[in-house]
C-alpha cells in the first residue's frame, strides 16, 4: 500500500466550488451546478481488473443520474473501454485507463502491456489524478475500492477533499463471503480510508436479503442500502439477431468462463429452442476457439463473443444459464426471466454468497461449479421454459437505480447549505 500525498489545494479550485486563477473560468455565482450555470459535474471511478462488472454498473448509474435536471456532465474513469462506448449515455465521457488482469490466484498484473505491476500502477495513478484534478468534479463516487486498486486514488482524494468535491463510495451487495470481507476490509484501512475521504457510503442492495453495513461495521449515519440497481436499466433497443424461442449463456467478461460455456455447448437445447451463448470479449482466445468449433457441429446453437444488447437478449429469453455477476442477475431479476446461476467461486465468493441469498428468496436457482455438466443443464433448461416467470418468494427491493439521482441532489444540496454556512 503505498502512502497518501499531503493534502494540497487543486490550483483555482476552492472548496465552494469557484475556480479561481483559470483563464476565462467563470465566477463563483456562475460556477454553482444546477442553478442555470454549468452542469453538476459526476464522476466515476472503478478498477475493472476482472470481468465487466464494475464499469457496466457504473454505465447504468451514469444512465440513472441523467434524469438529474439539468443532466450532469458524467466522466467515467475505468479500464474496460469496451463495456461503455455502445451506450454511453448523453453528456458522459470516458477517460480509459491501461488494464489490469487478475489470474486465478488474484494476482494482478497488465493485461496488454508489457510493463510491471509498480509501472503500470504509476501510469494509472498518474493518469488518475491529472483527469480529476482538470475535470474537477462536484461529487465522485468510487466503486468498491475506497483507496482505488492499490491505493491509486489517494493523491486525487487528498486534492479533491481539499478542494469540496462530496466523495462517495459505491458497494456492491456481497463484497465476498464474511470472514474475507471484513480481513480485506481491514487490511486494506478502509474504515479510515472512509473517515479520512468520504461523506457517504452507497451500498447496492437490499439489507433484507443482505446487509453488508453491518458486515463491515459501516457507519450507519453515512450508510444507505439503495437497493439493487435493477429496475429501469433500459431500453435497450435489440440489434442481434435471434431465431425465437431461444435460451441464453452468458459468462461476464469471460476470462473464467469457459467451462461453463463449454457445458453449454455440449448440453442439448430444450424442444424448438435455439441455443445462444456470449462468451464476452475476455475469454482467451484459445477457449473462444474450441466452443466454436462445437457450435459449429449444431445448427441449433450460436456464439457470440459479444453483443451491445446484452438485457434486450436476456428479457426475450425463454431461460438464461449465466455466471452470478451482479448487473446480469440485477438484470435478470427486473426482468422476470427464470435464471440458473453457475457462480465463480474462486479466487472470490461473492458470487455464491449472491446466489444463495437470493436462491433462498426464490428469485433464482444456483448450481455449484462441481455439479456443472451438459446433462445438469439440459434437465434444468427443460423444466425452466415451461414453467414461466419465477412467482412468489421474497419481496426483494429492486429499485435502486429510481434513487440515485435524489441522493446524488441531497448530496449536493447538502454541500451547497454547508458552503452558504
Amino acid at each position: 500500500m503505498s502512502t497518501a500525498t499531503t493534502a494540497r489545494p487543486l490550483d483555482g479550485l476552492r472548496g465552494d466550488g469557484a475556480h479561481r486563477g483559470v483563464p476565462g473560468a467563470p465566477s463563483s455565482s456562475q460556477e454553482r451546478p444546477g442553478r442555470g450555470g454549468r452542469r453538476l459535474r459526476v464522476a466515476l471511478y472503478s478498477h475493472d481488473a476482472l470481468g465487466l462488472g464494475h464499469v457496466r454498473r457504473n454505465l447504468a448509474i451514469a444512465r440513472a443520474l441523467g434524469a438529474v435536471e439539468p443532466a450532469p456532465d458524467i466522466l467515467l474513469l475505468t479500464g474496460a473501454p469496451e463495456a461503455v462506448t455502445a451506450h454511453r449515455p448523453p453528456h458522459c465521457d470516458l477517460v480509459s485507463l491501461p488494464a489490469l488482469s487478475k489470474d486465478a490466484n488474484g494476482v494482478y498484473s497488465a493485461r496488454h502491456l508489457s510493463v510491471g505491476e509498480a509501472h503500470i500502477r504509476h501510469m494509472r495513478r498518474a493518469i488518475l489524478t491529472a483527469a480529476l484534478s482538470s475535470f474537477r468534479p462536484d461529487v465522485l463516487v468510487v466503486d468498491k475500492h475506497p483507496r482505488g486498486f492499490l491505493g491509486e486514488l489517494e493523491p486525487a482524494l487528498d486534492l479533491l477533499r481539499a478542494a469540496g468535491t462530496r466523495i462517495v463510495l459505491g458497494l456492491r451487495d456481497v463484497l465476498d463471503d464474511a470472514v474475507t470481507s471484513r480481513r480485506e476490509w481491514r487490511a486494506d484501512r478502509s474504515s479510515q480510508a472512509l473517515r479520512r475521504w468520504y461523506d457517504r457510503v452507497w451500498v447496492y442492495g437490499d439489507r433484507t436479503v443482505h446487509d453488508l453495513g453491518a458486515e463491515l461495521d459501516l457507519p450507519a449515519a453515512r450508510t444507505v442500502h439503495t437497493g439493487y440497481l435493477a429496475a429501469g436499466r433500459g431500453p435497450v433497443e435489440p440489434v442481434t439477431p435471434v431465431d425465437e424461442p431461444y435460451v441464453l449463456a452468458m459468462v461476464g467478461g469471460g476470462a473464467d468462463g469457459a467451462g461453463l460455456a463449454e457445458a453449454f455447448a455440449r448440453t442439448p437445447m430444450p424442444a424448438g429452442h435455439h441455443g445462444y451463448l456470449v462468451t464476452g470479449p475476455q475469454m482467451p482466445t484459445g477457449d473462444v476457439r474450441r466452443i466454436v468449433r462445437l457450435a459449429a457441429e449444431r445448427p441449433d446453437l450460436t456464439v457470440r463473443t459479444y453483443v451491445d444488447d446484452a438485457e434486450a437478449l436476456i428479457g426475450g429469453a425463454s431461460a438464461v444459464v449465466a455466471m452470478g455477476g451482479y448487473n446480469t442477475v440485477c438484470e435478470a431479476l427486473a426482468l422476470g426471466v427464470r435464471l440458473l446461476v453457475v457462480p465463480r467461486v474462486s479466487p472470490r465468493r461473492e458470487q455464491l454468497v449472491r446466489a444463495e441469498l437470493l436462491s433462498a428468496a426464490g428469485k433464482l436457482d444456483h448450481l455449484v461449479p462441481d455439479q456443472l455438466s451438459p446433462a445438469a443443464l439440459e434437465a434444468w433448461l427443460a423444466s425452466a421454459v415451461g414453467s414461466g416467470p419465477p412467482e412468489g418468494g421474497t419481496a426483494v427491493d429492486l429499485d435502486g437505480l429510481a434513487r440515485l439521482p435524489h441522493m446524488l441532489a441531497s448530496l449536493v444540496t447538502t454541500k451547497e447549505n454547508t458552503d452558504v454556512a
